[in-house]
This record gives structure tokens, sequence and C-alpha cells, in this order.
């Protein structure tokens, strides 16, 4: 995914140098999210009246040395802006393959007028290219994004009295798909849009001076009055001359704007942000921020509250390890005592759920629980179905967001839906989130974002804790959706006194779970030495059942993002149905079984493995010599309550996955 990053500093005098420095090190900061290109736009001249443009493929580092290397007499790095605006951009090729042409940012002709950086997809962008073809624009590069910036142009020349942020604002309302925007202009020297439609955007704020207010009023383009219903907004006379726009107390008006896909590009500047919300246009001029709507529901907030994040610069760093995704699967001890943390009380047994406890009464009448996500939030859902449907004594559904679109489903007022993401701002299981609002249903938000477009638009939920998760491939995240998971559905049956025994197996298991996860993590070593072996082969099967089908298909998932390996995670007792035709001495096969309820099923299975001549690796329960015998190589990890299992045997899998990346690296 592209990841976008804006600065501007207004009265606040920075050298060429600073300005591509913290552009450059805002990149660094998302290059998380993947990427196969990078740019930078920024202002020529002191007086903003031209801009330059400097794009490359491949890493980030690349860009950053051919930015140096300009500085011999190509560019002035000393050379100081007292207001400058600076864009750049990480771009994740979907329209036209990685190259400098096509990446980011995008402009709308040879002299720079106007410079545009895009996150997401627009999907009639053949249609607006076609009739900007008519009107006599060329196109050079093979991007969706170069429309955006050469449409903004088209609409200039054909109004050149409309301000920059009306003119954006037409440019949207002919765009189809999701986007975040960050936009310049030559014409608008001073002044930066930034928008977004179902892709994330936060504004950061970094004064010398305290701010003015803790909320922004919102705009609406037709009539450009603040909407005030019912605010709590308190207004300093001597603000700004207009209650409008955000701009510091005092006569020091210095400040800086930050502008990123994630808040953590933005952290090591300030912890002061604003998340915007879907169809917002925040426009930055004369160092004064609006926040701007182009129609009004009736649902609309009346004001942007201005957050202070809780994010800490060091938890964005890697430290000692070698990667991110490495350092979160090592703070998963940590992470699952946040996600607990003044939630499950161990004597007595009790679970507090702050964020849904007034809801539960209505959540207990409901008809049945969807629980709908994308990949690894997906698979947190499978992988608690069969717990909460034995506490609830409700149907439980689970389905993947997309398809839950795409077939139209039937949904109730009476149905109690649950949205699992980690961003908070996955855009199928957004679309998915507004489709069941739309029809009366109770939302349920499980997220890891404070301020994302799931904790927001939900009616109660859970916030899971789990830290920052910078990593491409999520792996605390899963665990820690699993825990809050696992206490809904404990809450759900506290008045139960037949299920009191197992209820409190299950919360005994909870207070055990940071400790026995550190003892899997000893098994690092040993993962490295199978990964030696397994990186060499070109597929990969992950079998188990039960309350362990959901680790392999989380397993498959997270070798299939980090080595390009195919993998296949596979329900045990679908093995006769077609699967057991792979399995032959070549074929690596990893097998998840522990003794639970399917543990005898389990064992059928792998010897069916092993009479085709396949040679099993068993991830199984410290001590379980009867099914290490029928294994090749096996994976020790010590015993806990079944539901709580698949917390243990999924971190063998995700060190596999790194290990394996390592080793194909």
């Amino acid at each position: 995914m592209c990841g976008i990053f804006g600065f501007v500093n207004y009265l606040t005098p920075r050298t060429r140098r600073e300005i591509l420095e913290c552009l450059i090190k805002g990149l660094q900061r998302m290059e998380y999210r993947g990427y196969d290109s990078a740019g930078v736009a920024f202002d020529a001249d002191i007086n903003g009246k031209e801009i330059a443009i400097i794009k490359k493929t491949g890493k980030v580092k690349v860009l950053e040395d051919e930015i140096m290397n300009m500085g011999n007499g190509q560019l002035d790095f000393d050379v100081e802006f007292k207001t400058h605006i600076g864009i750049a951009h990480t771009r994740w090729a979907t329209h036209g393959v990685p190259n400098a042409v096509n990446s980011h940012p995008q402009r709308s002709g040879p002299k720079n007028e106007f410079v545009v950086v895009h996150n997401g997809i627009i999907t009639n962008y053949k249609d607006v290219k076609q009739f900007l073809i008519q009107k006599g624009f060329e196109f050079e590069s093979d991007t969706d994004t170069e429309v955006i910036a050469k449409l903004i142009k088209h609409i200039h020349e054909n109004h050149p009295d409309l301000s920059f942020r009306e003119i954006s604002e037409q440019a949207i309302q002919q765009l189809e798909g999701a986007f975040a925007l960050c936009m310049k202009s030559v014409h608008f020297p001073g002044e930066c849009i930034a928008t977004r439609r179902g892709s994330p955007l936060v504004v950061g704020i970094k004064s010398k001076t305290r701010l003015a207010t803790d909320h922004i009023p919102v705009l609406y383009s037709k009539d450009h009055r603040p909407c005030n219903r019912g605010s709590n907004i308190v207004l300093s006379r001597d603000r700004t001359e207009s209650t409008t726009e955000f701009c510091p107390l005092g006569e020091n008006r210095e400040v800086e704007y930050f502008f990123a896909s994630d808040a953590s590009a933005i952290i090591e500047h300030t912890n002061r942000v604003i998340f915007l919300e879907d169809d917002d246009v925040a426009a930055v001029t004369d160092g004064r921020l609006t926040i701007h709507r182009m129609v009004r529901n009736l649902d609309d907030s009346s004001a942007r509250e201005i957050i202070t994040l809780k994010m800490e610069i060091q938890q964005i760093m890697k430290g000692n390890y070698s990667s991110f995704m490495q350092k979160e699967i090592f703070e998963q001890p940590e992470s699952v005592i946040n996600t607990m943390r003044g939630r499950v009380h161990f004597d007595p047994d009790m679970i507090i759920l702050g964020g849904i406890k007034d809801y539960i009464p209505e959540i207990k009448r409901c008809r049945r629980l969807l629980l709908i996500g994308c990949g690894t939030s997906y698979h947190s859902a499978i992988a608690t179905r069969q717990v909460l449907e034995e506490l609830t004594e409700l149907p439980v559904m689970i389905d993947l967001a997309s398809d839950f679109l795409d077939r139209s489903t039937p949904i109730f007022r009476d149905d109690v839906c649950f949205f699992i993401s980690q961003s908070g701002e996955t855009a199928d299981t957004l679309l998915a989130l507004r489709y069941c609002k739309q029809r009366g249903s109770l939302i349920v938000g499980i997220t890891n974002t404070v301020g994302s477009s799931i904790c927001r638009e939900s009616h109660c939920g859970v916030h899971i804790n789990a830290g920052p998760e910078i990593g491409v491939a999520s792996t605390k995240a899963y665990t820690s959706q699993m825990i809050s998971l696992v206490m809904f559905a404990l809450v759900m049956c506290e008045d139960r006194i037949s299920i009191q025994p197992r209820r409190s197996e299950i919360i005994q298991g909870l207070r055990q779970l940071p400790d026995l996860i550190k003892e899997v993590l000893k098994l690092d070593d040993k993962v490295h030495a199978l990964a030696q072996e397994l990186y060499q082969h070109k597929s990969l099967l992950v079998m188990g059942r039960g309350f362990n089908f959901a680790t392999c298909l989380e397993g498959a998932l997270k070798i299939k993002e980090l080595t390009y390996m195919h993998s296949e995670g596979i329900l045990a007792g679908e093995l006769k149905h077609g699967p057991l035709a792979l399995v032959d001495k070549a074929m690596p096969v990893i097998m998840v079984c522990t003794r639970d309820n399917v543990y005898t099923k389990c064992m059928n299975a792998i010897q069916q493995v092993t009479a085709r001549e396949g040679r099993p690796v068993i991830v199984c329960e410290r001590g379980d010599t009867e099914i290490q015998k029928l294994s090749s190589k096996y994976l020790e990890v010590p015993h806990t309550v079944d539901c709580l299992q698949g917390i243990l045997t999924v971190i063998p899998m995700q060190l596999l996955s790194y290990q394996d990346r390592k080793s194909v690296v």
C-alpha cells in the first residue's frame, strides 16, 4: 500500500536540507507499508513559484542518495524557507509498472503547475482520462493518479477565480473509488490541500505556543458556515480572526503541519493529531488550517478533535531487533498483557469491557453474531468462533469483508456485527460496516488504532491495545484480537451458573498465557534450523482442525506474505476430499495437533499423510511422545486451555515465516 507524507512549515525557518530530510524520514517511517518506488516534490525557488520533483525506483535510500548527489551544484541545500510545502510518497504499483515516470508525485504537465500524491485506486480514471484527452491533455504515465493533477489544472483553467480548495473539491467530486490525496501548486504558493475517502490520512500539528482549541469546526462548502448542532466547542475570542480556522494563540504564529498515511510517520515531530474522516478536505493557507466538507449528513460530527497520541517514539523503533516483524513477534508476552490490562480480574474471576458494557443486554437479545474481517483479522474470527458459539449460545457467522459485500448479504436490525481490523481503515471492512449500519444492525469495532474510521463509526467496541504494529505481516495484533474476542465471550456468559467452571478455566488460562508465550519464543533457534530446510521448496501444506485450523490458515498466509512461497492452510478433516493427492515424500507438510477434543481425528490425518510417504513436521504439546513418533521433526509448545492453544501454536508459524524470509533474502 502506498504511503503519503507532507510537511508544511509556516513562519518557521527551515533550510532545504532540513525540509528534504524531514520528507525522507517520513517516508522511511512508512517503509513497512511495502513499496517499489518513491518521490518528493518541493519548492524550487524561495517564492514557491516553481516546483521540483525527484522520483526514483527502488528503496527510499536510493531516492535519498539521488537527492544528496544533487547537492553538488544542482540544489542549494542551505537556502532557507520561512514558509514551504513539501510532499512525498512511497508507491506500491497498481496502475503501470514500477518506474520513475509512474512514481508519485504525479504532475499536471511539464511545468509542474499542480502536483499530487495519492494512496488508493481511482475506479473511474479511464473515463476521466478519456475526457481530458478530448480536451487536449497528453498523459506521460500509466497511473490513475495523473488524471487527478490534470483534472485540477483543467478546472483551474476554466475557473481561474476559484481558490485552490474549491478547485480541489470540484475535482474530487468527479472521482470514484478510494483515495487519500495531498496536493500543492505553483499557482497557490504557501497552500496545501489534503483529503481522503476510504484511505487513511492524519494531520499533525506542531506549535511553539499552546493550541487555541482542541476542536476544529467543520465548514460546509455551500454556506461556508460551521455546523454546531449541540457542539461543545469552546472558542477563544482572540484565537484567530475567524472562529472557523485554526492557528496558534498569541503573536507568535509559527506552526508546522504534517500529513501522513500513518501516525507513526508523525509521532517524532508531534503527538497532536487530527484523524480526517471520509470526504473531509483539509486546507492550509497562510498557516491557518480549515476543514471542509462538500455535503452535510445528518450524523456528521460538527468538529474534528485534536487528539494527543500516547504512542512513544521508542515503540516505532526496531531497537536491537533486525526487523519490525521480529520485534513484534517477541513483544507478544507484553502485548497480550496490555490487551487484558484493566479488563481481566483473576481474583475473583471477572471481565470488564468498558467499551461495550452498556450494550451487553442488547447483544444478548440479538438474532446472531456476524464476525467480518480481511486476512489475519478474518483468521482471528475463525479462531474464536467455536468458543463464541459455546459461551454465548448464539449462531456465529464469519465472513470475508470483500465476499460479504459481493453477495449483498441480508442483514437485520437484531443482528450484531463485529468488524475486525488492526488499522481500523481496511477498505472492504469499512464498506461492509457501512452496509450493515445502514440496515440498522448494532456495530462493534475490534481495532488497534484509536481514532480510526472503524473506531469512530462503530456503536461500541474493544480497543485491543497491542501497540503500534509496523511490520506488514500482522503478528501481535492477531493474538490480541483473539484475546479480545475470547474476553467478549466470557462477558456474555458471566451470569450462567452451569458454565462457570469452564469460564473460570479460560480466565486462569489467560493468567498463564504471557509466561507460556515466553516459553514458545525459546523455539526460535529450532525454528531457524527448520527454515533452512524448508525455504528451498516451492510449496508447503499446513494442516490442522478444531481450534488450530485458524493457526493453519494464518501460518500459510504469513509464509505467502513473507517468502512468496505457495502455502496452503488445509482443514485436516478434508484430506480425503482432494488435498491428500498432493502429499508425497517431496511435499513439505506441517501439522498442528494438540490434545483437545479433535486429537484422535488429527492423529488419523497424520497417519494418512505418513501412509503417502509424507514426512510431517508436527507442532504438538510438550511431552506428547505418541505423536512425535509419527513426525520427521516436531516443535513442542506448552499446554493450555483448548480455546487459547491457537495463540501458542501460531507463534512457531510466525517465527517460521520470519526465518524463511531471512533464508530467502
